[in-house]
């Protein structure tokens, strides 16, 4: 019998206080899990996952399909000022890295933070 593909996104991050890795599935309301590594909590995310969907089907409420980001490519142009441009490429010579991997770092640096943040307001 064939694996079937996790269909459901997952965030992974990492929380001091539970001292490992948190993984959330956003479509499965209050569905989460935790893991040494990001590994496991991955793997171990998809097990709430089916137990969350189980239980689901067994109270008879409504299962919420995975989101999709059909219109994302990941790919996307923009224009910056000159000024940011060779600052940004002179940051990524220092790194050593490309700008485009030096702007990429930039962005998940700063949503991994957005993210962060928002989850403790909710706590």
């Amino acid at each position: 019998m064939a694996k079937q593909k996790f269909k459901y996104p997952i965030e992974v991050f990492w929380s001091d206080e539970d001292e490992g890795f948190i993984a959330l599935i956003p479509d499965l309301p209050g569905c989460s899990a935790w893991g040494e590594t990001e590994a496991e909590a991955l793997l171990e995310a998809q097990d709430a996952a089916k137990a969350w969907i189980k239980a689901a089907k067994k109270a008879e409420r409504a299962i919420p399909g995975p989101s999709v980001a059909s219109n994302c490519s990941g790919k996307f142009v923009m224009r910056v000022p000159k000024e940011l441009h060779a600052e940004l490429s002179r940051s990524a010579k220092v790194q050593g890295v490309s700008l485009n991997q030096y702007i990429l770092y930039l962005l998940a640096a700063r949503n991994a933070g957005n993210q962060l943040a928002a989850r403790g307001a909710h706590q």
